[in-house]
């Protein structure tokens, strides 16, 4: 494997420290703490467990996959951040998507940058590390958020402060946990965005919201549709309620290869019944990318 880092050789008081005679480091007045911290060293993967406050429980085994094609070629560019734990111990605070590619590519060792951090300061840093990415779903980071208020004790202004995010923003997100899980796992397995579950939460019982959840799915509605059912929904019952024109049970079932084929919340709206667009969403860049790359390889 090609290495995008030069193996030091350690100095005589670091590789001590490295040893298994060394415990925990939580403060820089611990005993040599000095020496050890800031340092970037290869660490044996079988010696760092995962943090335990790790945000992230969802690990797209594709991504991981990728993650391991580049670092066979150019090897770990950024290395992991850990704290040590004790003898022969350490503990991730963020990186563990490489620790898992090497893992993959059954490589023994990996480079690693050595910091101070007490429990709540890995919590924090790991919570603020995985808010700050653009893969995370929006539930993944309203759960976030709300264990940063929970177990850190930060207010919303905090940490707005703190991850650089609006203050209405950070209450977005969290609204979405006020949702029935089965709609938050829609929205974690893109069946509905985000924007869909902002609307849903305009509806007060847990029983009408699955049942816009259902109509959503049913007939692929926009954010707007669901917003307009949910301003009627006080007046008017949701099972009368027509938005668009339903699609045939043959459009339907294309409809469901099309999301398969693409790993892809498709949509097709249709104005009249053989008159309409097939929508294809994505969130980010890369999402844009691999969806072009799919539609040519149908060419």
């Amino acid at each position: 494997m090609a290495k995008a880092y030069k193996k030091q050789p350690l100095g005589r008081g670091l590789s001590a420290l490295l040893s298994d005679q060394i415990e925990g480091v939580e403060s820089a007045n611990d005993k040599d703490a000095d020496q050890i911290i800031g340092n970037i060293v290869e660490i044996p993967l079988d010696q760092i467990k995962i943090n335990p406050f790790q945000p992230r429980t969802n690990f797209e085994n594709e991504k991981i996959l990728e993650l391991a094609n580049s670092i066979s070629e150019l090897g770990v560019i950024q290395p992991i951040t850990v704290r040590k734990k004790g003898a022969k111990s350490y503990e991730i605070i963020s990186g563990e998507r490489r620790l898992r590619a090497l893992q993959f590519l059954k490589i023994k060792d990996i480079p690693a940058y050595v910091r101070i951090a007490n429990d709540q300061q890995s919590l924090e840093m790991a919570l603020v590390e995985n808010i700050q990415r653009e893969d995370l779903d929006p539930i993944e980071i309203a759960l976030c958020y709300q264990r940063l208020m929970d177990e850190v004790m930060l207010t919303q202004d905090e940490m707005s402060r703190r991850v650089g995010k609006k203050r209405s923003t950070i209450a977005n997100y969290t609204r979405l946990l006020k949702l029935d899980p089965i709609i938050q796992s829609g929205i974690r397995d893109k069946f509905i965005s985000m924007g869909h579950g902002r609307a849903i939460l305009s509806v007060e019982k847990s029983e009408d919201q699955l049942k816009l959840y259902k109509k959503i799915l049913k007939n692929s509605l926009s954010v707007r549709d669901v917003e307009l059912l949910a301003k009627k929904q006080g007046k008017t019952n949701l099972g009368n309620i027509k938005s668009e024109t339903k699609l045939s049970k043959n459009l339907n079932d294309e409809l469901i290869k099309l999301r398969k084929v693409f790993n892809s919340k498709v949509n097709i709206r249709l104005k009249e019944k053989d008159n309409g667009t097939i929508l294809f969403p994505f969130t980010n860049i890369t999402e844009f990318k691999t969806l072009i790359k799919k539609l040519n390889a149908k060419k």
